[in-house]
């Protein structure tokens, strides 16, 4: 009987210890290492940190209410209207209101935006546009339109940027960005007490740090996955969730749509995934994946290099520049794609996308984002520049609103590329959003109280 009590009483305390060990713990500071700036977007992890959206991308790449809590089109999607979360306020303690998102939005969009214009009307935001407005739902979710309160109470330019997110930016030295709980944030107190976010670190220091247990999140690129499993490190990769492009210009040289073509032509992707990316993600010659269009594989991603000669047709162009970030991998690419052009009867010379603004050809990674693959197809295009609303839902519509915009020749698919990160012993329950970056705010360090 003493024993069958004892083993009753045994039970009885794992069920009751066995959610403590699993429960989130709040507190502690976290510390996140990127090779670039932790606050430019979209890649920066900062950003959505200390700024929301009116709506934001779920895990799945759905939707979902964030500053608005509800929106509603009219006049055939021309007109949108979103109603704003009530008692939300900035981290200055000023009251978001429509004025408030309004001013934000026409600091971060000025030209080439989704719409005509933006208002502030009572509790709600109304966009207007000389064109429907299918996807605007969708597009207000991404990096380009976070909210940041643009004057302060006393009608001041904020030094820092001020959001309503559940972190707020209370440092910057070299580089590295201070981020400290929102204790009375709309979505509730974050877990971690500060995050702290160490940016222009190179791979191999992030993973070293991360190995002696001074980092608790590093980036692994695409071409380093298999090495840094090999390394036993504990990963997590999304689907393909950026586009590997090339940008051709439409100016001087390249008016001529025909050389333009002779490019995209020439362009060796299997060379590009096999060796230079490691054969991670995948080949495409379309700008939405295969798996979320369903007709990708409609698009030849084969080069041919006699089609090129003969689109070239003899013609000598002048010197191409060929720019790309300062990345090595990215620059690398970029070598291996000018000698695939040079094959092809062009002189093509490399250079820093910091020192060529006026580049001819310009290789870009651009953020998949999303569920809905016409809005996804409208971010892509607006990110690449393009100031197009695409209106079709239907396959055979993207198809013809794809190939249009392909036949151009102005912008080149290549990969599609997954995004991953290393994670340290004591994170838990760290998740990634549907752009493939970390969901910080939801994860938590193990043995914090």
């Amino acid at each position: 009987m003493l024993r069958r009590f004892a083993i009753s009483v045994l039970l009885v305390l794992v069920c009751v210890c066995a959610p403590a060990r699993t429960r989130p713990h709040y507190g502690g500071s976290l510390r996140v290492e990127v090779a670039g700036d932790p606050w430019q977007g979209p890649d920066g992890p900062a950003r959505r940190l200390v700024l929301d959206g009116l709506t934001a991308l779920d895990a799945n790449g759905i939707v979902s209410p964030s500053l608005a809590v509800e929106w509603q089109s009219d006049s055939g999607d021309h007109r949108w209207q979103f109603r704003l979360r009530q008692g939300v306020h900035f981290h200055d303690g000023s009251p978001l209101n429509s004025a408030a998102v309004v001013m934000a939005l026409n600091t971060a969009c000025s030209t080439n935006c989704p719409w005509t214009a933006v208002r502030a009307v009572g509790s709600a935001v109304i966009f207007t546009s000389d064109s429907p407005m299918p996807n605007l739902p969708a597009l207000l979710g991404s990096d380009a339109y976070l909210i940041a309160l643009t004057r302060t109470a006393d009608g001041q330019t904020p030094a820092n940027p001020i959001g309503t997110g559940p972190f707020q930016f209370t440092g910057s030295n070299n580089g590295t960005l201070t981020l400290t709980a929102n204790e009375s944030c709309w979505q509730g107190r974050p877990f971690f007490d500060e995050i702290v976010i160490a940016g222009n670190r190179p791979i191999r220091e992030q993973w070293l740090d991360l190995s002696v247990g001074r980092t608790d999140i590093a980036e692994v690129p695409p071409q380093e996955l298999r090495q840094a499993q090999q390394q036993h490190l504990a990963v997590l990769v999304s689907p393909p969730v950026e586009l590997l492009l090339l940008e051709v210009s439409d100016a001087g040289t390249l008016t001529n749509a025909v050389l333009r073509a002779a490019i995209a032509q020439a362009v060796d992707r299997g060379a590009l995934f096999n060796v230079i990316f490691q054969k991670q993600g995948e080949i495409t010659a379309s700008l939405l994946p295969q798996s979320l269009s369903g007709y990708a594989f409609l698009f030849p991603a084969d080069r041919d290099v006699n089609k090129a000669n003969e689109l070239r047709g003899g013609l000598t162009p002048p010197a191409l520049t060929l720019a790309a970030d300062g990345d090595p991998t990215m620059q690398l690419a970029a070598q291996r794609i000018a000698l695939n052009l040079r094959e092809a009867g062009f002189n093509v010379q490399v250079a820093n996308a910091h020192n060529a603004a006026h580049a001819d050809l310009a290789l870009r990674k651009l953020p998949l984002e999303g569920a809905d693959p016409a809005a996804a197809l409208e971010t892509l295009l607006r990110g690449a520049g393009e100031n197009v609303a695409v209106e079709g839902r239907n396959p055979n519509a993207l198809f013809r609103a794809e190939h249009d915009v392909l036949d151009l020749h102005t912008i080149v698919p290549l990969l599609d590329l997954p995004r991953a990160w290393a994670i340290g012993s004591r994170v838990r329950d760290l998740k990634l959003r549907a752009d493939g970056t970390p969901d910080l705010a939801s994860a938590s360090l193990e043995g914090t109280q």
